[in-house]
């Protein structure tokens, strides 16, 4: 076979690859912003008829699933790695790399409110808020974190308050270092930090300012 005749194979296998990662990234926006964004929609903000989902996805639902899904693996990819001696430092980083996928959490947060997504989401969040729960937990065992409040509604509540400002920062149009600085300031006051006592740990700790070291390498 020639060389001419490979490469004509390779170059719709190439397109079709194109056109999925296209549709996700639309749905990936589109969801973040409106769960109930249509098929067309989501369709035309990737640049393609609605026919040409179907050479992709069965239905909206299967697109949402893999859009769901592919977020998923980016946030447990972005907060792996993130053990600390320190909970606080652990805690703010995992904010921070959260910050990083800021358009994975918007769409994960914009369809957990939605009975059919419910699960799937639940699912998708599992790994990282098995990190967070274990921060949790070892910040409240060493006395860093505040153990007034059981660690289980402790870490609901930072999630709930972490998910709240990226949105809040990404709609109010934060520049990405004040969004990156404020997603760790909510999350370390809501563990029991004073607002000048996370300002002060942000500032002391280079690994924690913004780019992060993973973000110079991207």
């Amino acid at each position: 076979m020639t060389s001419a005749a490979v490469g004509a194979r390779r170059a719709p296998r190439r397109d079709a690859e194109e056109n999925r990662t296209a549709l996700l990234d639309a749905a990936t926006i589109a969801l973040g912003s409106d769960p109930d964004a249509s098929l067309e929609a989501i369709a035309a903000a990737a640049g393609l008829s609605r026919r040409a989902v179907y050479g992709h996805f069965a239905n909206r639902d299967e697109l949402v699933a893999a859009s769901v899904a592919r977020g998923a693996v980016r946030l447990s990819d972005a907060t792996a790695g993130i053990e600390r001696d320190d909970a606080r430092v652990a805690l703010a980083l995992l904010g921070a790399r959260l910050w990083d996928s800021v358009e994975q959490v918007r769409v994960l947060a914009s369809l957990a409110v939605r009975g059919p997504s419910l699960a799937v989401v639940g699912e998708a969040l599992a790994p990282v808020r098995a990190r967070l729960h274990a921060i949790v937990t070892a910040g409240a065992a060493s006395g860093a974190l505040r153990d007034d409040i059981p660690v289980d509604s402790l870490s609901r509540l930072i999630e709930q308050a972490a998910i709240a400002v990226l949105i809040e920062a990404t709609e109010s149009g934060f520049t990405r270092d004040d969004g990156h600085r404020l997603v760790m300031l909510v999350a370390l006051s809501t563990a029991g930090l004073s607002w000048r006592e996370a300002n002060a740990l942000i500032d002391a700790t280079p690994e924690l300012h913004h780019p992060l070291p993973e973000d110079s390498t991207r």
